[in-house]
């Protein structure tokens, strides 16, 4: 069968992919926050997952407000990037795992989760600048992958709990595929950050850190307060946090922590950086 090697989360700001561009990894803005990779990449040199499954959430670039699917999941057998206005150079298609994809779906509907299933599919920045982040350099992915979207955008969202258990679901499906592949999960987004309203540029520092703690010691504390204390606690957009708790979820049993980071701000946003290996 085959091995969820660990997860690994982290924030996917439209500016990373400028800096990224202008070649602005050592810059004293943006350095705190690049540096943090190196450790999580020489990990992935270790491990070697052939693929990674991606739980993120879409930002209109596949969905929009007139259609926007709670969970949905990828079957397609390539990914494409496209410009969504931030400025962002597109980058190289995705190749997609189909075998693990319709196992997963299947899997996922056995269970009872109602889902979308995407066999054309866009992906936007919440997808491809982790990946970019993780895996450099702008050739060839060296993973194959499955892209998960959960909705993050348009109310009413799926509980904290649903989310987490979705990720037990996800990480259940992995387990049980009949495959020798070694995969991570990724969970994108995040974390504290509101972009609109009275509370614009909002950071929750001490939240923030608690939460990524909670998810070694502890990884359904967040699954104790509803949406709408989340986003009282996170902002508006920090909801995006259900992507860190789903990714933590699909590791049965205790974890390593094997790299965090922490860093404010990044644009508007706190961002944050955890790499969990999964104990067999």
């Amino acid at each position: 069968m085959a091995t969820i090697v660990g997860s690994v989360t982290t924030s996917h700001v439209p500016a990373i992919g400028g800096a990224i561009a202008r070649r602005l990894q050592g810059d004293p803005y943006w350095k705190p926050f690049f540096d943090g990779f190196v450790p999580v990449r020489d990990w992935l040199a270790r491990v070697k997952p052939d693929v990674a499954v991606v739980l993120y959430n879409d930002h209109g670039l596949n969905f929009f407000l007139d259609k926007m699917p709670t969970f949905a999941v990828g079957a397609a057998p390539q990914y494409r990037n496209a410009d969504e206005g931030w400025g962002i150079p597109v980058v190289p298609p995705f190749t997609g795992e189909q075998d693990l994809s319709w196992h997963l779906i299947e899997s996922l509907v056995e269970e009872e989760f109602d889902i979308t299933t995407c066999q054309e599919m866009l992906v936007d920045h919440a997808f491809t600048l982790p990946m970019a982040l993780l895996w450099p350099g702008g050739g060839a992915w060296p993973v194959r992958t499955v892209p998960v979207a959960i909705n993050t955008v348009q109310f009413p969202l799926p509980s904290a709990g649903r989310c987490y258990k979705l990720g037990e679901a996800v990480g259940r499906a992995i387990a049980s595929w009949e495959s020798d592949a070694r995969v991570v999960v990724l969970g994108t987004g995040g974390l504290s950050h509101q972009l609109d309203g009275e509370r614009a540029g909002f950071i929750n520092r001490d939240f923030d850190l608690a939460f990524m703690e909670s998810l070694v010691s502890d990884p359904k504390w967040a699954t104790r307060y509803s949406i709408a204390e989340l986003v009282e606690k996170s902002g508006t957009q920090g909801i995006e946090l259900v992507m860190w708790l789903a990714a933590r979820a699909a590791l049965p049993g205790p974890v390593r922590r094997v790299h965090g980071n922490y860093h404010v701000p990044i644009s508007n946003t706190a961002a944050g950086l955890l790499a969990l290996e999964a104990v067999h």
